[in-house]
């Protein structure tokens, strides 16, 4: 399939390996120092991009959590839009590590994905610049991303921009009893820089 430019743009923007630390070293007591990984995988590659994404504490880098699948591809409606797709790995410790040791990703198949219903955002793209896009991707609804995995429910409300220099991520975890933003991005995104860039290993 051909993919938008402005498709191509946002996934090579986000493909990468991120931190935050000029955010957690000039604000220790909201934001931990985090990497992030948004690593290339080929799922549905008959009509869209994909990216496998994870992330660690910086003193912990070998124990990383929060595994994540997201399906970027062309909306239906309206044309020349964007989508993206959230989906949980059924085990997750199967695949955990993969930001770093992408070999893990190579047989990862559709069968072991779960879609997330619920959980697709709606992404605006701005042109900035002759070939520079800001794009930002949030919730049509407003509603939390809700889901069940090892007997326990979640709730999270989703969120991201990106740009060529920073991908910045508002995802929070919501207290469904009270509504309330609980972890995550409760005083603004996190603000990652990217580090290492993995837009070689898109499927283009």
């Amino acid at each position: 399939m051909t993919f938008s430019p402005e498709l191509i743009t946002l996934a090579r923007y986000m493909a990468g390996e991120f931190d935050n630390q000029q955010q957690a070293i000039a604000d220790p007591a909201w934001y931990v120092h985090l990497r992030l990984w948004l690593r290339p995988v080929p799922l549905f590659i008959e009509d869209s991009l994909t990216l496998f994404a994870e992330q660690a504490n910086i003193v912990n880098l070998d124990k990383p959590y929060r595994p994540r699948i997201l399906r970027l591809y062309p909306s239906p409606t309206p044309p020349d839009s964007l989508q993206v797709q959230f989906y949980m790995l059924k085990d997750a410790d199967a695949i955990r590590g993969a930001g770093r040791n992408p070999e893990l990703l190579r047989q990862l198949t559709t069968e072991q994905i779960e879609f997330l219903p619920g959980c697709t955002l709606s992404i605006k793209q701005r042109l900035v610049a002759p070939n520079i896009y800001e794009f930002s991707a949030f919730s049509a609804t407003d509603t939390p991303c809700s889901f069940s995995y090892q007997g326990q429910s979640y709730q999270i409300s989703l969120g991201f921009e990106a740009t060529s220099e920073e991908f910045r991520s508002y995802d929070k975890g919501i207290d469904s009893a009270t509504g309330r933003a609980t972890w995550g991005a409760l005083l603004g995104p996190f603000r990652f820089i990217k580090r290492q860039d993995f837009a070689n290993e898109l499927p283009i």
